[in-house]
């Protein structure tokens, strides 16, 4: 393992909350993900009796490729995680339906993996699983999912297929949802492909700015609950309570990379930094490394989380976005135009850093921070 930097944010303590000690332990979860991987890559051979092939490249990435000959179609599955169980109890505490926004999260789950190919977002489908049918008879709270639903597929220009609505007595706790979305895409023509083939040294990186937590870190966001005296009622700011900022919808990327297209600008590479934080910019297994020089600002509710779960830079930015959601790697050339193309379609972005050549670390200059290869083994 790559030995810890110093970092500039609070000391580490005893008082210090993890993501490990709410209950989220990447170490035991990830092996788990690379063995399956494996065994699902010796399954490829199949699609060679219906005439097509998978992309290799695209195993260990967000989304899974296969050519189909005149064009890629690429397949994404993800859950939203227990964002709703704070949805939940905010509803309980402001008598208020929070699952429009629940309804956005789970979808860019997806769509925001899907696009990271270079994939344009053809079909969502839904998962509701739900301890049980009474679920369902909360009309306000029922109506309010099917609203964001559509909502957040046309900002997408997707269309919901279909879904599953199944009650699960005895599996899913009874009062709760468990919340899925799976997404199928087009990549056409071919060229827009985007699994890394064609990142290198001098490319840019660009981050685009999250709305708040998204939906990664909630087990955390949860467990920080215990310790502010009103609990999910207490002020990140004047006006605003934690509750309702961890419960800002996540950003849907999907019309940036449109619009990139559009530009002619071709991603050489995409990340969405959701689990894992910052260490989602080494996914990539090129020997490469990738030097912060600006990082965006922190969204009051990260910062407010970090202060409150007394974590250092370093722990915090290997768990949470800190501001950035997405990251594209472009040309030198087409930076300024990403983050213009960002901005015009009402989403912050920022020139963050270069891709240099050297040994597989991200640097995070202003924060004297380093991650290195061992630090995310997700193939």
């Amino acid at each position: 393992m790559s030995s810890p930097s110093k970092s500039h944010g609070t000391p580490s303590s005893a008082d210090t909350l993890s993501y490990e000690q709410a209950g989220v332990n990447y170490d035991l979860i990830d092996p788990l993900k690379v063995t399956a991987q494996r065994a699902a890559a010796a399954t490829a051979s199949h699609l060679t009796a219906h005439g097509f092939a998978e992309v290799a490249a695209s195993r260990g990435e967000s989304a899974y490729v296969v050519d189909v000959g005149p064009f890629y179609m690429a397949s994404i599955v993800e859950c939203l995680g227990s964002k709703a169980l704070v949805a939940d109890e905010m509803a309980r505490l402001t008598g208020k339906s929070y699952y429009d926004g629940i309804a956005q999260d789970t979808i860019a789950m997806a769509i925001n993996d899907l696009i990271t190919v270079g994939a344009t977002p053809l079909v969502v489908q839904a998962y509701w699983a739900a301890g049980g049918s009474d679920w369902f008879g909360d009309a306000q709270r029922a109506q309010a999912l099917v609203a964001g639903w559509k909502k957040a597929c046309d900002t997408c220009a997707v269309a919901w297929g279909g879904g599953e609505t199944p009650a699960l007595a005895g599996i899913v706790e009874e009062g709760r949802i468990d919340l899925a979305a799976s997404c199928t895409g087009l990549i056409n023509p071919k060229e827009r492909l985007s699994v890394g083939d064609k990142l290198g040294a001098g490319d840019a990186i660009v981050l685009l700015a999250s709305s708040g937590i998204h939906a990664n870190g909630l087990s955390l966001a949860r467990k920080l609950v215990e310790r502010l005296p009103d609990g999910y009622l207490t002020e990140v700011q004047p006006g605003l309570t934690y509750g309702d900022a961890l419960l800002a919808p996540t950003v849907l990327y999907s019309p940036v990379t449109e619009a990139l297209y559009k530009a002619g600008v071709r991603p050489h590479y995409c990340a969405n930094i959701t689990g894992h934080g910052w260490r989602k910019l080494l996914r990539h297994p090129s020997e490469l490394t990738y030097r912060i020089h600006t990082v965006p600002p922190v969204t009051p509710v990260l910062k407010f989380m970090q202060q409150h779960a007394k974590q250092d830079d370093r722990e915090a930015y290997s768990t949470l976005n800190m501001g950035a959601g997405f990251a594209i790697f472009v040309k030198q050339e087409d930076a300024q135009r990403t983050v213009d193309v960002a901005k015009a379609c009402g989403i912050d972005a920022i020139v963050a850093g270069q891709v240099q050549a050297g040994p597989k670390q991200l640097v995070i200059e202003p924060l004297n921070i380093t991650f290195g290869n061992d630090d995310l083994q997700l193939r």
